[in-house]
């Protein structure tokens, strides 16, 4: 069965870490490039987002919503050195990289798939864990094969594997981004080569996929049901091309992957590889107001879970290997206290999209594990002083013995 596609766009999402110890560098390195921009969240042009979040959580994302438009201007007018400063300790700071007019692609030596890459955000934490979002937008089709096909190859053109010769064929042509390369050339730059996300047992090699598509009412309406086309939909999910022909009925990839149907003609699938919702024009909702939520509200959402994620990873890792396990406690517990114990919104929604995400990227067992070291070493410390202080207390004791003992024999030897 064809499905065509009426509207459609993916992030493609690259997270990476940046040393605690150089991230007000980096941070200055992203001011001066003329590129990037810092975005300002106001209450009126963002009134959806600082709606949907509870001001905890969105003092913690957004902190630029608390900046009044004085303050706005007397930082600009601060040196870059300065802002640097202030910005390394802000919680999160968001940055738009301007890429010029939008910049058009090619995947394939002729009849090719069209893309534009319409957006690149920076969005950073100050614990140095960052990610880079690059939207794209497939030009020239209305082929929903075409959609599987292009995530599923540009997933992975930052592999290790894209520099090699006619990587699943993929040529991109523009003024911009002559070849792969460039685009490769690009994420390093603005990453600044970080491999410190290596030794947090994460993939970097491919994009984590958050995509959206609204496809034509012909192949689900009211007399046609989502069950014809299911197995297109799991394929999606799971960033697979339309080649793909596996059953999905009773297979584990199945199993794996999570779903939320709030509204009829709308779909919305987990898994670790990424997001994707998929929707019917037979709802003028499903390609107006849907798509807007869904790369702003939900995918901010999204992103704080993956940062949870990653968080967590990196707190096991200093567990293991830091000698100032003081130091990684107190940032457990303020991380527990900041955001693990904060609920995100109050929309059902919302809620509901946030439970998915938890499960699909494990957080719940991830939590626990961390927590668990959390707790063994913290009752290992609470021996240790106490031994500490049982040795002090004996040795007080022993001295203070023997102090009596010599003032005995002096006030017996003076009888």
């Amino acid at each position: 069965m064809e499905i065509k596609n009426k509207y459609h766009y993916t992030y493609f999402i690259h997270p990476y870490v940046i040393k605690e110890n150089k991230y007000n560098k980096y941070i200055l390195k992203l001011l001066k490039d003329k590129k990037c921009k810092i975005r300002f969240f106001q209450k009126e042009k963002d009134l959806d987002i600082y709606t949907h979040f509870l001001p905890s959580i969105r003092r913690y994302l957004f902190p630029t919503f608390e900046f009044s438009k004085n303050k706005i201007r007397r930082f600009k007018e601060m040196p870059r050195e300065t802002q640097a400063a202030i910005l390394s300790k802000s919680p999160c700071t968001i940055f738009e990289y301007n890429i010029g007019k939008n910049v058009q692609g090619k995947m394939g030596k002729e009849a090719g798939i069209f893309f534009r890459i319409e957006k690149i955000e920076i969005i950073c934490f100050n614990t140095g864990i960052c990610f880079l979002n690059i939207k794209t937008n497939i030009e020239d089709s209305d082929k929903f094969e075409d959609v599987l096909d292009f995530n599923y190859k540009f997933r992975d053109i930052n592999s290790e594997f894209s520099t090699l010769k006619d990587f699943e064929n993929i040529r991109i042509q523009t003024n911009s981004f002559s070849d792969i390369k460039k685009i490769n050339e690009l994420i390093n730059d603005i990453t600044g080569n970080s491999n410190q996300i290596n030794n947090l047992d994460i993939d970097i090699n491919s994009f984590l996929v958050y995509s959206y598509t609204c496809i034509d009412q012909d192949v689900w309406n009211e007399n046609k049901e989502f069950s014809e086309i299911e197995h297109e939909f799991f394929k999606y999910i799971n960033v697979l091309p339309s080649g793909y022909n596996i059953s999905f009925n009773n297979s584990n990839e199945r199993k794996k992957v999570k779903t939320i149907s709030n509204f009829k003609y709308v779909k919305y699938g987990f898994s670790k590889k990424g997001t994707s919702l998929l929707t019917s024009n037979i709802d003028t909702l499903n390609y107006t107001k849907i798509p807007h939520s869904f790369e702003n509200e939900y995918l901010y959402t999204y992103i704080l879970n993956i940062y949870k994620r990653i968080f967590l990873k990196k707190i096991n890792m200093e567990y293991k290997q830091s000698s100032n396990m003081k130091r990684t406690r107190k940032r457990f517990v303020k991380f527990t206290q900041d955001l693990w114990i904060q609920e995100s919104t109050n929309a059902n929604l919302g809620g509901n999209l946030n439970q998915r995400w938890k499960e699909s990227l494990e957080l719940d067992q991830l939590y626990l594990e961390v927590k668990n070291k959390y707790d063994i070493l913290y009752k290992e410390q609470n021996i240790e002083k106490t031994t500490k202080t049982n040795k002090v207390i004996m040795l007080v004791l022993v001295i203070s013995l023997i102090i009596n003992i010599l003032n005995f024999f002096v006030l017996f030897k003076a009888k």
